[in-house]
C-alpha cells in the first residue's frame, strides 16, 4: 500500500510541474505561418527549416543514386 502512495505522489508531482513550465506560443506560430510572404510553408520557419529541407533533399538524392548504382551493379553478372 505504501508503494502505491509513493508512486501516486511521484506521478502527481511530475504531471503537475510539466504543464506550468511551457507557455502557449500557438498564436505567435500562427502569425509566422499565415503571413503572406510568398514562401512555401515548409520554409516559413526560418534558417532551421531551410537547413532541414536541404538535408532531407540531399539524403533523398544520395539514397536514390546509391540504390540505382547497386541496382545496376546487381543487374549485370560478374565475369569469372
Amino acid at each position: 500500500m505504501r508503494v502505491l502512495r509513493v508512486s501516486q505522489a511521484l506521478v502527481r508531482s511530475f504531471s503537475s510541474t510539466a504543464r506550468n513550465r511551457f507557455e502557449n506560443r500557438v498564436a505567435e506560430k500562427q502569425k509566422i505561418f499565415q503571413a503572406d510572404n510568398d514562401l512555401p510553408v515548409h520554409l516559413k520557419g526560418g534558417a532551421t527549416d531551410s537547413i532541414l529541407y536541404r538535408l532531407t533533399m540531399g539524403l533523398c538524392l544520395g539514397g536514390t543514386v546509391y540504390s540505382l548504382y547497386f541496382l545496376s551493379w546487381a543487374s549485370f553478372p560478374q565475369k569469372k
